[in-house]
């Protein structure tokens, strides 16, 4: 029965996060709240390393969370409910696209799509700014971030060193 239900909880969030992986932190803040499967707080630590590491977001929450519920099988079956819609989405939009690709109505729909793929990650940056902006320091080091980063054009991932250091240093 748990292996059904994180194929199905996870095909759901596959199924309507379109735009990536920061649109998938909506849904697994809702899952967060719905199962035991994993906290809030193991949910932001999860989106911190996923953003510093390879491999989507909502890939390495569901095989955290199958393999935390149900082991391997349950890791599996997580994965594999996430990734199904797309796969499925990405053949029937293959198969299609080219024959619909210049239909008005076709257009319109992707174009329809946009605002709410927006609305999806402007909500995952509010959640996850609520769960990380939480202290005088963390919101200081945020904006002390955003100002270099927009000053200085260097690589992401050397950004991404510094910040584990200065996390690693201030124990945060």
């Amino acid at each position: 029965m748990i292996y059904w239900l994180l194929f199905y909880e996870f095909f759901k969030v596959g199924l309507f996060a379109i735009g990536g992986g920061l649109v998938t932190i909506p849904f697994l803040f809702d899952l967060a709240e719905t199962y035991p499967w994993f906290t809030t707080e193991e949910l932001s630590n999860m989106i911190a390393v996923s953003e510093s590491t390879p491999g989507p977001l909502g890939v390495n929450m569901a095989v955290y969370a199958g393999y935390k519920t149900a082991g391997i099988a349950g890791a599996f079956c997580a994965v594999t409910g996430l990734t199904f819609p797309s796969v499925v989405i990405i053949i029937v939009i293959a198969r299609f696209l080219s024959r619909y690709s210049k239909d008005e109505r076709v257009r319109s729909v992707l174009s329809g799509i946009r605002p709410a793929v927006l609305a999806l990650i402007l909500m995952a940056g509010a959640e996850v700014g609520k769960l990380s902006l939480t202290t005088w320091l963390n919101a200081a080091l945020f904006v002390l971030f955003f100002v270099i980063i927009r000053k200085f054009r260097f690589s992401p991932i050397l950004y991404i060193v510094i910040a584990a250091g200065v996390g690693m240093v201030l124990k945060l």
